[in-house]
């Protein structure tokens, strides 16, 4: 006899219908994906099935970015990242996109081995981000091995060339692509020949998170990527097993658990049906991972911690390899060493107090996250073809897609989309767009001066000609950075896909409140007692105050059950605000809202009104109230005309 007999679908749909009291089931209970993907609130359990895993079981990587300019401060950190728990290193060069405005400078390989002076190469992993002279960093490391002696097989080396990725984030190519196919050939052949056994070159999809990519989108891209650099390589002669061993991926682990643990599912799914399509016996992905970027916020930038656990503990569920938690100040300057120790450990507690790593694939059966990756897989292949029907005159579909700013526009849109959403608060952002703190104390951030970037192209030697296993060997030796160089060619461009944070707006907001000479105040000119303001005057609070205003609020004017009009006004002649906000119940407006409209208009106040008006707007327009405020309302424009109405004159 079954004691606890499991419900069915219709029974449950019956409650929760009963709970509704006839709202609509669509808009209350179900989501949608940036893709379009419905996101159900009950899922049936799935069958499960075999997915393809990581390579390696267990723990996956914790990783550490070393990104100082100056090597001595670069060694510092990096010592105290792997002894603090970190087990990979991520090299970020002067120049990369990821480093931010800062990277490690390093003109030759004693600046390097500086900067990993203590630094058992051999012990742990290392990855080069891309960068500007990609291939003249991986080379330079190489160098470096040689120079301390140490064996290349012995130690596991990403070298992390993406030339693709450089057009997407810089908009130029460093030669024609049937060049870039050769020199990254010949860089291959050559570390391969020391020993290194790679990957050397890796798909990339910051670059265009950070431009506002759906999760589709950024698996379309890598995907795109993956298949220009297995094209490339097999037309320089090498064999297809050689270049798909040759590939790493990297995706962003983001703010949004069960979709961005779908996404690392579906990757792994996509790239072995790329390999089974290409004849080959599928292999698993090499897949970094980095926390999102976009979503770090520089106002109350604690809760960026909650982010980055989020984000943290998708990753691991979702499979990645190797994990990057950006610090919890990134979007301010260089983190400390207390940030960095703060990253670090999010992903330790997550793997010894948590032990997420125990189970390979934690999802597998669960419908929800069955079904969404499947939908993710669709829809990424979906993005993966359109990409490559933009393939023209010799271009992959990547490039092509690049430089006719196809990927652009599909990404432009994709960046509006959210814009309205975040702008309406249908995707908020604790601490930023809800609930701000106007009296958070600073953090603390590296006094750096950011790096220069480094773009010096002689033309007085064509070091492209030379042979790399002879660079190596020069680099060891004490040649410089751009002796390494290759001479200029005439190179593809591409509109650059921009790097944004989705908090931008209203942080923007924050900073013209900060330049005020006093804070900008709103007057929340409450109707009635408390029990009839109390909602209303804490959603206006809370939408002012994240746009840098303040709206104190008291216990109100209420006076014989009424509101005392002649108070309230009085009171907000004392406040020394431009703008009075009408705060109360739909009664309370129904019966008092244009009278104290009237009274703050002589007063010479400008009048908004938190609420939707309903059939009194025309009423409360000739009392004088000028904006409302309610749920789905643009927020940044609303608190761009407050800051405007409170810089006027009073």
């Amino acid at each position: 006899m079954n004691a606890f007999p499991s419900p069915s679908l219709e029974q449950w749909r019956g409650a929760v219908d009963k709970v509704l009291k006839g709202a609509d089931f669509e808009k209350r209970l179900v989501g949608r994906s940036a893709d379009g993907i419905r996101i159900e609130p009950l899922y049936a359990a799935a069958r499960t099935t075999q997915r393809p895993l990581r390579a390696e079981a267990g723990r996956w990587h914790v990783a550490a970015r070393i990104d100082h300019p100056e090597p001595a401060q670069a060694q510092e950190l990096a010592l105290a990242d792997l002894e603090g728990g970190a087990d990979s290193l991520a090299l970020s060069f002067v120049g990369a996109r990821a480093a931010r405005s800062h990277g490690l400078v390093a003109g030759d390989v004693a600046a390097l081995d500086a900067a990993l002076d203590g630094v058992m190469l051999e012990l742990i992993r290392l990855r080069l981000d891309p960068a500007p002279q990609g291939r003249v960093n991986a080379l330079m490391l190489a160098a470096l091995f040689e120079k301390r002696g140490i064996a290349p097989d012995s130690g596991a080396v990403d070298f992390g060339l993406d030339p693709i990725g450089l057009l997407a984030s810089e908009g130029v190519f460093a030669a024609s692509w049937p060049e870039i196919g050769r020199r990254l050939a010949e860089t291959i052949r050559a570390l391969k020949q020391r020993g290194f056994k790679g990957p050397f070159l890796t798909a990339d999809v910051r670059p265009y998170h950070e431009a506002g990519a759906s999760e589709a989108q950024e698996l379309g891209a890598a995907l795109a990527t993956a298949v220009a650099y297995l094209r490339a390589l097999e037309a320089q002669g090498m064999a297809l097993d050689e270049a798909r061993d040759a590939i790493s991926f990297v995706l962003v682990a983001d703010t949004d658990e069960f979709v961005t643990i779908a996404k690392f599912r579906a990757a792994r799914l996509l790239w072995e049906r790329v390999q089974t399509a290409c004849g080959l016996t599928p292999k698993p992905m090499v897949l970094h991972a980095e926390t999102g970027w976009r979503s770090l916020t520089k106002r109350d930038p604690w809760v960026n911690m909650l982010r980055g656990t989020i984000a943290t503990f998708s990753a691991g569920i979702g499979g990645a390899d190797s994990l990057i938690v950006l610090p919890f100040t990134a979007a301010l300057g260089l983190p400390d060493a207390f940030a960095r120790r703060i990253a670090r450990n999010t992903q330790l507690v997550l793997l010894e107090e948590a032990n997420l790593w125990r189970v390979a694939d934690p999802a597998a059966g669960a419908g929800s996250f069955e079904s969404l990756t499947q939908a993710l897989c669709e829809q990424g292949w979906s993005k993966f073809q359109d990409l490559e029907r933009e393939a023209k005159d010799g271009l992959p579909g990547i490039v092509s897609a690049l430089t006719n700013g196809h990927v652009q526009a599909g990404l432009a849109r994709q960046r509006e989309a959210r814009a309205k959403a975040i702008a309406t608060r249908r995707e908020p952002i604790t601490g930023t767009s809800e609930f701000a703190n106007l009296k958070e104390a600073p953090v603390s951030v590296l006094d750096v001066v950011p790096a220069a970037r480094r773009a010096s192209r002689p033309s007085a030697t064509k070091a492209s000609t030379q042979d790399q296993g002879d660079l190596i060997a020069q680099l060891a030796q004490g040649a410089t950075r751009e002796q390494a160089l290759s001479a200029p060619e005439e190179a593809l461009r591409a509109e650059p896909l921009p790097s944004l944070r989705l908090a931008e707006a209203f942080e923007a907001l924050r900073d013209k409140a900060d330049a005020f000479a006093e804070r900008p105040s709103v007057f929340l000119a409450t109707l009635g007692p408390i029990a009839d303001f109390a909602a209303r005057a804490g959603f206006a609070r809370n939408l002012f105050e994240t746009g840098g205003l303040a709206a104190p609020s008291d216990d109100g004017f209420s006076k014989d059950g009424a509101t005392d009009i002649d108070a309230l006004v009085a009171a907000y002649k004392a406040s020394g605000a431009r703008l009075a906000c009408l705060c109360g119940s739909d009664e309370r407006y129904a019966a008092e809202a244009a009278a104290a409209a009237t009274a703050l208009k002589q007063a010479g106040a400008t009048i908004w009104l938190a609420g939707r008006p309903g059939e009194s707007e025309a009423a409360l327009r000739a009392a004088g109230v000028t904006g409302f405020l309610h749920a789905g309302c643009d927020v940044v424009a609303l608190l761009e005309s407050a800051l405007t109405i409170s810089a006027l004159p009073k």
